[in-house]
């Protein structure tokens, strides 16, 4: 998808401000950095602990591959300000409406045959770290698009407050998800939730390596 340079210029100038934040105030650490495509269709799948995940997850891919765009679906209401709207969108970010929203299913399957996408699978934020169930759904768009899906693990972060220094967090990718016998399975709900559900567990291992 075409970005313009100048648009690619005030992600990367927002980026290294929120940077200074997470990683010279505070201690946030990224760990498998080596496991994120340069190129192709990414789904980056992460558990929801914190506000703080929709701007860290962007400049934790950013520092490995800079200038690109994360997109993100997000909930409809966030652009009802148009000032906030213009700026989510510079960002990567585009409105979602609650239920089935064809249009932009549409445009997140278009996007993940070429771009990063950054979603969160159980579909609502968990703020004592839990991880919860994912969601059906995000099995089907895997099953339709079949983009490299990185599970990302998030953990820490809850316990952060803004303004605060010496917070400490982590950002997990673990390496792509293997789906390839889940794919040949027929296109039902059965198997959508078994993709999903090979989707948590390798989040949730994420997880477990970082509370060893």
């Amino acid at each position: 998808m075409h970005v313009s340079i100048l648009r690619r210029c005030w992600v990367m100038f927002a980026a290294g401000l929120i940077a200074v934040y997470a990683f010279v105030c505070n201690r946030l650490k990224v760990v498998g950095g080596e496991h994120l495509p340069e190129e192709g269709g990414v789904l980056l799948a992460a558990n929801h602990i914190s506000g703080y995940d929709t701007v860290f997850l962007p400049v934790a891919v950013l520092r490995r591959h800079p200038f690109q765009i994360v997109w993100a679906p997000a909930k409809e209401e966030l652009f009802q300000n148009r000032l906030m709207g213009a700026l989510y969108r510079s960002w990567g970010a585009f409105p979602v409406k609650r239920g089935r929203d064809l249009r932009a299913g549409k445009y997140l399957g278009e996007l993940l045959q070429s771009e990063k996408v950054m979603l969160f699978p159980e579909g609502t934020r968990h703020r004592d770290g839990q991880l919860g169930k994912g969601n059906r759904g995000v099995g089907k768009l895997i099953y339709e698009h079949r983009p490299t899906v990185i599970p990302t693990a998030l953990s820490g972060i809850n316990r952060w407050r803004f303004p605060g220094f010496g917070q400490r967090g982590t950002i997990r990718f673990g390496a792509p998800v293997d789906f390839s016998d889940l794919l040949q399975l027929e296109d039902c709900k059965q198997t959508h939730l078994l993709i999903v559900e090979r989707l948590m567990a390798a989040i949730a291992a994420g997880l477990a390596t970082d509370l060893q």
